[in-house]
């Protein structure tokens, strides 16, 4: 059913790893397309990959929807798709897997609605990634940077 099927695109980048980093996100509903990003002053790539699939599912105003979302990240991509997050909670992140505190953010997130990840090529032909790659690199390069407070604080200790 079109009606309750949401698309999202979604890309990280930062300059350096870590550094000052930025995520862009599509959400695509019928006709309406919406454009998301932020940047922050010091984080990670993967950081800002599962940012950009989290700000996404944040901006939703309706559960139960039935979402494609399309990432380069194989990272973010094989987390879920291949069960490796389900490891990593099950296990309480044991052996100093990184991000849990975004992994559980969008674990929670994830529970509302019926997400299918599909991997794409980076930087080739599919518009949309080539636009949330754009996003995402504006966003870190851009000015008033917000802190990664999860990533920071997990430096400190």
């Amino acid at each position: 059913m079109q009606n309750n099927h949401l698309i999202m695109y979604t890309d990280g980048a930062s300059r350096g790893n870590p550094g000052a980093g930025g995520y862009g996100t599509i959400l695509m509903w019928g006709n309406i397309k919406k454009e998301l990003s932020a940047g922050y002053r010091h984080t990670t790539n993967n950081r800002m990959e599962l940012m950009a699939v989290i700000a996404g599912l944040e901006a939703l105003k309706k559960n139960g929807l039935n979402i494609t979302i399309y990432s380069d990240s194989q990272y973010v991509v094989k987390a879920v798709e291949q069960g490796w997050l389900n490891n990593w909670i099950a296990t309480n992140f044991k052996g100093g897997k990184k991000n849990k505190d975004l992994w559980l953010c969008y674990h929670e997130l994830a529970q509302k609605n019926k997400i299918k990840f599909i991997w794409v090529k980076g930087h080739a032909d599919n518009p949309h990634n080539n636009r949330c790659d754009e996003l995402a690199t504006a966003a870190a390069d851009g000015n008033n940077l917000l802190p990664d407070e999860g990533y920071e604080k997990e430096m400190k200790t």
